[in-house]
């Protein structure tokens, strides 16, 4: 319960903070979507350095971490996330399925926001 709770609660955070940082006030020259961008290289630098300490102190509460990297992290990117484990995958000596992950991952989320859209529309 103590895990759902942690999760949940980073989550809530890392939510808000997401929808607050889109309401920042940009003048914004490009359609280039710069605040999700932002949002999604803060989110890889942070679940980066959770990781990292978490690495080099296992003393670390595992509902600490729990509440960072899948509940904070997650809710305010999933892109952290996926960032984390195309990392892992290449660090385990899995490189192409790091690679089939990635093109897999931006290939079908990208063809299937596409065609849902394509098809609702008509």
């Amino acid at each position: 319960m103590l895990n759902i709770l942690s999760v949940g609660l980073g989550g809530c955070i890392g939510a808000v903070c997401r929808y607050l940082i889109g309401l920042l006030p940009m003048n914004e020259t490009t359609s280039f979507p710069i605040k999700t961008f932002g949002i999604n290289v803060i989110g890889c630098i942070l679940i980066g350095v959770i990781t990292v300490v978490a690495a080099k102190n296992s003393s670390l509460n595992p509902h600490v971490l729990l509440f960072l990297k899948v509940g904070l992290c997650g809710g305010f990117t999933t892109f952290s996330t996926f960032a984390l484990e195309t990392v892992d995958l290449m660090k385990n000596g899995n490189v192409m399925m790091a690679f089939l992950y990635v093109l897999g991952s931006v290939l079908v989320g990208v063809g299937v926001i596409f065609a849902v859209e394509y098809f609702t529309m008509k």
